[in-house]
């Protein structure tokens, strides 16, 4: 074989790799971490603010039994009237996100039935307020 049909061999070659690596690219998915990605980054100084609010009081504590998850707001919002949202992020796959709204009891106790979620790893991201004042929490959680 001459130098001339080793280079047009290498150059074909060159071409199906390329080929091969624009095919893959094109079919990988792309999932943003959300759909309102740009939109929720000019709200991030909300988020911020939230978790300096957060961090001036006692801890959200998060526990799980067999068949729930308990979410103890600080100790200060007892008896108070919470209002916010609970997301459930799935780091891996989206299609486990899952957002509940805050009703609190008496105690300032969230309980969630671990039959609403699947196992895996999840970012849970508390964002609620208690009189006029935004709160922010976020914590991993592994629903087992």
């Amino acid at each position: 074989m001459s130098w001339g049909n080793k280079l047009v061999v290498v150059f074909v070659l060159f071409a199906v790799f390329i080929g091969t690596m624009v095919y893959k690219a094109f079919n990988t998915p792309l999932d943003l971490v959300s759909k309102d990605y740009y939109k929720e980054e000019l709200r991030y100084q909300e988020k911020i603010d939230g978790m300096n609010n957060a961090a001036k009081i006692s801890k959200v504590i998060i526990t799980q039994n067999q068949t729930a998850i308990n979410i103890q707001f600080p100790i200060e919002q007892k008896g108070k009237s919470i209002k916010g949202e609970a997301f459930f992020y799935c780091v891996t796959d989206e299609k486990k996100d899952i957002r509940l709204p805050i009703i609190v009891d008496s105690t300032a106790s969230l309980a969630v039935l671990k039959n609403k979620l699947q196992k895996g790893v999840y970012a849970l991201k508390l964002n609620w307020q208690l009189d006029k004042e935004a709160y922010y929490n976020e914590q991993k959680l592994v629903v087992q």
